[in-house]
């Protein structure tokens, strides 16, 4: 089982990558039983592992058998295969991210700006589909009265923009993705 039978939470907030689909998990680990939240959807279920790389998760009765290939690096895609499903994630841990010292995280061509900690969006400089260099203003976000803009770490294009000013942002929270 993942984790033992002792009593204890332990929640990570990833960003993931799916194929070509993005979206934001969160996962507790309650002592062998795994919460799962994705795209505002609640999943449990048991996680038993079966082998090297190999797991079965019993959700509602139905078990999958799930095996991973490759090694888990924050930002490096892996092959996780369900049944005969193959799928490419990539995973970024976010709490690593907001509690280094650079707002932005790589993950193959591509940067996230993400907010290093909770504050509100005051200025977004830029719009989905913008050509930035590297050290262009992109968003600011203000966070225990003062103000923090970020800048494109790379020259590129911004292909997504995930809040408005006036937003309220978590830290961790990805804002802005610029290829």
């Amino acid at each position: 089982m993942i984790g033992d039978d002792r009593a204890y939470r332990r929640t990570v907030k990833l960003h993931v990558t799916i194929n070509d689909h993005q979206t934001d998990i969160q996962i507790a680990d309650e002592g062998g039983r795994v919460l799962a939240e994705i795209d505002d959807r609640h999943y449990e279920l048991d996680a038993y592992e079966s082998g090297p790389n190999s797991y079965l998760l019993i959700s509602n009765g139905q078990v999958f058998d799930c095996r991973v290939e490759g090694r888990t690096e924050s930002g490096k895609p892996i092959a996780v295969i369900v049944g005969s499903t193959h799928c490419a994630v990539t995973l970024t841990d976010l709490k690593r991210f907001s509690s280094s010292t650079s707002a932005s995280a790589h993950g193959d061509d591509a940067a996230r700006i993400i907010a290093p900690m909770p504050g509100k969006v005051v200025r977004v400089l830029v719009e989905v589909g913008s050509q930035v260099e590297a050290g262009d203003g992109i968003i600011v976000v203000e966070a225990m009265k003062m103000q923090n803009e970020m800048k494109s770490p790379i020259a590129g294009t911004v292909i997504a923009l995930n809040v408005q000013t006036g937003a309220t942002v978590n830290g961790g929270d990805v804002l802005v993705i610029i290829e």
